[in-house]
């Protein structure tokens, strides 16, 4: 089977309602099993499974999660939005600069964006009414800083990507931190300028505390900083590797959770549980996209894209923003994770072939991840706090959210003309 008619036959699978991991698992089957015969294509998906479910680097995906999950039942997120706002409180649009660098604190624990969003609106929500935000920049800071779950390290996204293109994990995760703050910084250049207008300039400002009590803010959060510095220095300075340190960061995180008193037995199972449960989903997806990408390498489609877009393989700026464009387009219609599944075995190849460096592209890929997030029709963060807050139509939620694609569109524009901010982390090693 021609890979243009297992594209459309994926496309017809996905808008019949198929779940995407079963729909690339059945693809990329028969697709290979039309090139290279029945039982070779068996043999094939048998080995890509076996392989891959017992590949030691595989393991720092529910090591992880259950980092993650350790951190939420610790309760954490109150204390980093206190801590935030304390430092930010005299600052017109304090709560919503608070929002998001609770957001990009609990992101660096915590590894989802709609985890992060789902946490911090129910956190942040109450205090911004209170105070007399508009409701669409409550939201929307909300919604843009639970993006930044799937940059800031640890993220699931970038272990999919890393076992997908077989790089490095752990300079994954270097290469996400600086772009990462960089979100954190523009997105509250985008609640700065929404306060400057409209009804935002109503908004109250608090008296600055003394540095005594912005310093005495900070004890509660002081244990996930540890914890983090912990994790990356370690992966970092070479102390450990990316596998070792998700394991060092989910004792450390139900370390964390037991001294804040909240390691209950029940609560506990239920936590473990439940990411034994999302690990499941998770390998599935997996199994899916490698038996579709072995389908893509098999069929000649990386070869063939490269040829059809002639000029544009040539032009290594004109090239990315081709992929740029079809990250757009396709986040209007699908879901982040499923994007990067569908797109990644098929790109990637194309842009290895034209000599980007291939932690860069992961990068470049999460970024424009990010955008769909909080972009319509389809925005899955806008979704979550539309069903937080369920007063709040949708429309108000994406018009807030406009200054914080602004700043997305810089951040991504900024990575192309200057790769360093996704290589210099990993190049200091």
């Amino acid at each position: 089977m021609d890979w243009p008619y297992g594209i459309l036959l994926l496309v017809i699978l996905m808008l019949a309602g198929v779940p995407l991991a079963a729909s690339m698992l059945l693809v990329g089957t028969l697709g290979t099993a039309t090139l290279i015969g029945v039982d070779p294509a068996l043999s094939l998906l048998g080995q890509t499974v076996f392989d891959n479910s017992r590949t030691y680097s595989l393991s720092v995906l529910p090591l992880f999660l259950v980092m993650g999950n350790f951190v939420v039942q610790s309760g954490i997120a109150h204390e980093l939005y206190d801590a935030a706002y304390a430092w930010l409180r005299h600052r017109r649009g304090g709560l919503a600069m608070a929002t998001v660098v609770a957001c990009g604190g609990f992101s660096s624990v915590c590894g989802s964006s709609l985890a992060t969003a789902a946490t911090m609106s129910r956190i942040a929500l109450p205090s911004m009414r209170r105070f007399g935000y508009p409701d669409g920049l409550a939201t929307a800071s909300v919604a843009a800083g639970g993006t930044l779950g799937i940059l800031i390290p640890p993220s699931v996204i970038l272990v999919f990507y890393g076992i997908m293109t077989q790089q490095d994990i752990g300079k994954l995760f270097l290469a996400g931190i600086l772009p990462g703050l960089l979100g954190v910084v523009g997105y509250m250049v985008a609640v700065r300028f929404s306060v400057s207008v409209g009804k935002g300039r109503e908004i109250p400002v608090e008296p600055k505390l003394p540095l005594r009590a912005r310093l005495a803010a900070l004890r509660g959060v002081a244990g996930a900083m540890v914890l983090f510095a912990f994790v990356m220095g370690g992966i970092y300075f070479g102390v450990f590797t990316a596998t070792e340190a998700a394991g060092m960061g989910a004792a450390g995180a139900m370390l964390l959770t037991a001294l804040r008193g909240q390691l209950q037995i029940r609560r506990t199972i239920e936590t473990l549980a439940e990411t034994a449960k999302l690990t499941a989903i998770m390998f599935f997806i997996l199994f899916g996209a490698l038996t579709f990408s072995n389908y893509v390498n098999l069929s000649g489609m990386a070869s063939d894209i490269r040829e059809a877009l002639g000029p544009l393989a040539d032009s290594s700026l004109l090239l990315i923003l081709a992929i740029l464009g079809v990250y757009l387009l396709l986040g209007s219609v699908l879901e982040s994770l499923s994007m990067v599944l569908l797109t990644v075995p098929i790109l990637y190849p194309v842009v290895a072939a034209s000599g980007f460096d291939l932690i860069w592209f992961g990068i470049f890929v999460v970024v424009a991840t990010e955008i769909s997030y909080i972009t319509p029709p389809v925005g899955m963060n806008a979704f979550v706090l539309r069903s937080v807050t369920k007063t709040v139509p949708l429309s108000s939620i994406f018009h807030g959210l406009l200054p914080f694609v602004t700043m997305d569109f810089i951040r991504i524009g900024a990575l192309i003309a200057f790769p360093g901010l996704a290589l210099l982390l990993p190049m200091s090693r």
